[in-house]
């Protein structure tokens, strides 16, 4: 009797709806609303505000919480690790990743994991928006850059460079910038954004001798929401682009692309694979996480 209403109240209060967590946890609301009550009336405190707009927790509530997500953690981690003596990794995982650096490097490496746990299945959403992995019952996420969520455990994966180049035949017809200053000469290739990252080496902070990161604001005739077709218009010799290695290296390695400015170059972005802090790391999960450090890692 001391368990019941445990699992109901600690899916409420991570996703601070009665609809949510019932949903989540294949049962009907009230009997996600009943549970609860009866737990608030045994342990004679309330545990959470309820209104018709939003479900939030106590004081109280928040402690306990603290204590039961433990408790659940812990009791799937003896689950887990008892059927893993008997079974090898299998059931879904649930991830979101970055549109084109999931279509070229990630998902392949997902094919390959595929082939060697037949009994895994995985359903990938990609997206470039920033999406909320509680509230879309994501296992785990994988992000590029400087991460601000707190709330999240993350596990470096790898990382990237960011490129300025242009075709040879645009710079034969408009020249070569070799500052940061003359790309207002320049018609430079937009994407979402209307400014490009650098380090400008000539502003260094003498205290911390440190080099001042620069968002230089660029503009010319073209702006599209497509990497791909950035790298298009490039090599058609349209203008000059930023792009992230793996859309250009094949080009440069080839010729068809120049790297331009690289003494502006601004420090390599990180990849992270990122999951709730406060859902346990199941075995299948962990496995993908350390599969894909280990094949993306330079």
């Amino acid at each position: 009797m001391r368990w019941d209403g445990i699992s109901e109240f600690v899916y409420v209060a991570e996703h601070e709806s009665f609809t949510r967590a019932a949903k989540e946890l294949g049962i009907s609301t009230a009997q996600v609303s009943r549970q609860i009550s009866a737990l608030e009336k045994r342990l004679n405190i309330k545990l959470l505000y309820r209104t018709t707009r939003k479900v939030s927790l106590t004081e109280e509530g928040r402690v306990f919480y603290q204590h039961c997500r433990g408790v659940l953690d812990g009791l799937d981690a003896a689950e887990q690790a008892v059927s893993n003596l008997q079974s090898k990794p299998q059931g879904r995982i649930k991830l979101t990743a970055p549109v084109t650096y999931g279509e070229q490097q990630l998902l392949p490496l997902i094919n390959d994991f595929m082939v060697q746990y037949s009994d895994i299945e995985v359903t990938a959403f990609l997206s470039n928006q920033k999406i909320d992995l509680i509230d879309g019952g994501y296992d785990l996420a994988i992000r590029i850059g400087k991460l601000s969520d707190s709330t999240m455990m993350a596990k470096k994966l790898s990382r990237r460079t960011n490129f300025v180049c242009a075709a040879p035949a645009y710079l034969e017809k408009y020249g070569t910038p070799h500052v940061l200053s003359e790309l207002s000469q320049h018609n430079c290739l937009l994407g979402t954004r209307d400014y490009w990252h650098f380090i400008d080496f000539k502003e260094i902070d003498s205290e911390k001798n440190a080099d001042k990161e620069k968002n230089l604001r660029v503009s010319g005739t073209v702006q599209y929401n497509s990497g791909h077709s950035l790298v298009d218009a490039a090599l058609k010799g349209l203008g000059i682009v930023q792009l992230p290695d793996y859309y250009v290296q094949q080009y440069l390695a080839s010729g068809a692309l120049v790297s331009l400015l690289d003494n502006y170059r601004e420090p390599e972005e990180s990849i992270w694979a990122i999951y709730p802090h406060n859902r346990h790391l199941s075995p299948k999960i962990r496995l993908l996480v350390d599969y894909l450090a280990e094949r993306l890692a330079v």
